[in-house]
Parts: C-alpha cells; structure tokens; sequence
C-alpha cells in the first residue's frame, strides 16, 4: 500500500434504544419513536455511505463523532462489514453521553496498546465533548501517526456566546499538539548544546500529526487561527527549529515560546459557493459551513517522517443519496420516515506513505 485513506464524519446521535444513567439522551428511547428499527436503520443507512468512500473503496482510517458508546459503533462495524476493521474508543465523561471513535485498518496499522488512547476531557462547568487522542504505528515500520479527533461546543446559543467554549478546547488541544511535538522544560534544561541534539529536537518537532472533526468553526474563526494555530498559510507551518549564534541549539525561553503551527487542508472548500459541510442558519449570512476539517502539523505536511499529506484530496464527501433539494444539503436522519444520514457530510483526504 501507498496511500492511506482518511475520512471524518459526524454521524449525528448515533444513539443506542436505552436511556444511559449518565447521558440526557431521554429522546433516543422507543417511547420517544428511537425503536430498535429505526436505530438499525440509521446504522444501516451510515454504514452504506462508509463503503461508498474513497470511490467505494472505504477509508482505511475513520474518525466518527456523536456517538454515544463503544457498543454502537462496534454494531456500526457488523453493518460495514469490512472484516479489517478495529476499533479504538474510550468512553468520556460528556454530559450528553456522546464520545468520539477511531476506526482503522488492522491491515495498514498495529493495534494501538491502551497507553496509546486518551480522551482528554474539557471541564467548564461539567465535563464536555472530548478530544481522543491515538497514537497508531504502521505494520512492517516504525511510521507513527498522531490522530487527534475533535468535536468542539456547539453553536446552540449563538456563534460569540458559545465562542469562549471553543476558545478553551482550541488551547488545550493546542497544548496536547505541543506535548507531541515538543519536549518539557526541565528536560530541555538537561539537554547538551550539540549538532545532534538540534537534530533530535527537529526529529520529535517533524512527527506526523493529524487533526480531524467538527470544530463548530469555520477555518477562519479566531478560535482555529489564533488559538490552535492552524493555518492556510506555510510561513510558520516551514520553519524547523535553529540553534542561535554560538549555540547549536535554540535558547531555553526560545524554544519554550515557540509554538508548532499546523497547516488547515479546509481553506481551499470556503471557496465555493453554497458548499460545505454543515447547513448551519445561526449568527452569520453563511449557511453552509466548513465546520468538519483536517489539520496537518509540519512533518505531515512536507512528508519528513514517513507520511506526507495529500492537501489536493482534501474534500466533502457527498452522494445523490445524502444531498438533498436543489442545493444539496445534508439529509439529516429523520426517524419519522426513516430516511436521511446526517446533518453533516463527511470529508475525505489521503495520505501517501514515502
């Protein structure tokens, strides 16, 4: 192989039939309409889609968000029916009970051990949507991939009330990101002024890291431009670490200071009219968003470490099945008449191994 196909979706309440102890999912049960049925048919209708992926292919690496435990999602599985598929999950703490999920090819990628899997909860004043994080290795190398997969507050009470909610998760994903890719300052303090460490520093700063999910932002909102770093531009995202005058590496307080910036595939889909990947009628003129995005770091991006992102294939994933109207919106699921996917589409992109 040499390419990995990646995609994202939020599959929208991927709800089982029962009422959870922990989740205000009292909609999702059968006396609200949420029937065995009409859960089996959601799954049956996301699982459809999932194989039609990557020009029927399917993905080799799939982060999913709104779902509500292990358990739906490995049921997700049976319905793929691809027999190469894993999955890694761990529960959060979400009020809603909803989590995110990676699934991936048992051909392209070791089986991550548990250290290797983290949900990083954000507490404001009860815990929220997480950020899981997997560190997954291909088979027959040491190739590492970082897979952060996101979903950010919602927008419910309006994009700049909720703003701050996403402005805290931007910064702490961000710090996660900079414990990939950076060292901690006492053990920078140890580290001997030489060539080879400079090399070392760059080495770890060049590790393969990808961001995917929903944001709740468009590439442009200040909380994934200023706050998480993320990019359209390469002029930070292509600066390796260098060492100062007479000293091969960089100075405490410079290396401290300096954060990795990430490079956004998203720009280039804000380009078209009436496109994206959620219909989204809140604060703004613009209806339809790109709130479903994958960000690279700079190793990923420039192919120094094994991997090297394809930014061209980046793209929303859509069928005459999951548009709807004139204008192709996302066709929601409705357990009403049983019909539609998601409120979102799913984005798709590839990774070339080099």
């Amino acid at each position: 192989m040499s390419a990995i196909n990646v995609a994202f979706w939020n599959v929208q309440n991927l709800f089982d039939t029962t009422a959870s102890p922990i989740a205000t999912d009292l909609e999702f049960t059968p006396e609200q309409g949420w029937t065995d049925e009409v859960f089996d048919i959601k799954v049956a209708n996301i699982a459809s889609i999932i194989r039609q992926m990557h020009g029927g292919t399917g993905p080799d690496l799939l982060g999913l968000c709104e779902v509500e435990n292990k358990e739906v999602v490995e049921y997700l599985l049976e319905q793929i029916g691809r027999k190469d598929y894993r999955l890694a999950h761990v529960e959060s703490p979400d009020i809603r009970g909803i989590d995110c999920s990676l699934i991936y090819s048992s051909k392209v990628f070791k089986a991550p051990p548990a250290k290797d899997m983290k949900g990083h909860r954000i507490n404001f004043r009860f815990p929220t949507r997480d950020i899981f994080q997997v560190r997954l290795i291909l088979k027959g190398s040491e190739v590492e991939l970082n897979v952060f997969v996101n979903h950010w507050p919602s927008r419910k009470n309006g994009q700049y009330q909720s703003e701050p909610l996403r402005i805290a998760v931007a910064e702490r994903c961000g710090q996660l990101v900079n414990d990939v890719l950076k060292i901690e300052r006492k053990e920078y303090a140890k580290l001997p002024d030489i060539a080879g460490t400079l090399a070392e520093l760059n080495a770890r700063w060049n590790r393969n890291v990808l961001l995917m999910g929903d944001f709740n932002d468009d590439p442009f909102c200040r909380s994934v431009t200023d706050y998480l770093l993320a990019s359209k531009d390469l002029d930070k995202v292509e600066e390796e670490l260098k060492g100062a005058p007479n000293h091969e590496i960089p100075p405490i307080n410079a290396y401290i200071e300096r954060q990795p910036a990430l490079f956004n595939l998203s720009w280039p889909l804000l380009a078209n009219p009436d496109k994206g990947t959620i219909f989204f009628s809140g604060d703004s003129a613009n209806t339809m968003n790109v709130f479903d995005q994958f960000m690279v770091s700079r190793g990923l991006y420039y192919g120094t470490s094994g991997l090297k992102a394809r930014p061209e294939s980046m793209r929303i994933c859509t069928t005459a099945e999951t548009a709807t109207g004139a204008k192709g919106r996302p066709k929601a699921f409705d357990k009403e008449t049983k019909k539609g996917f998601s409120d979102h589409f799913p984005v798709e992109m590839v990774v070339d191994i080099v």
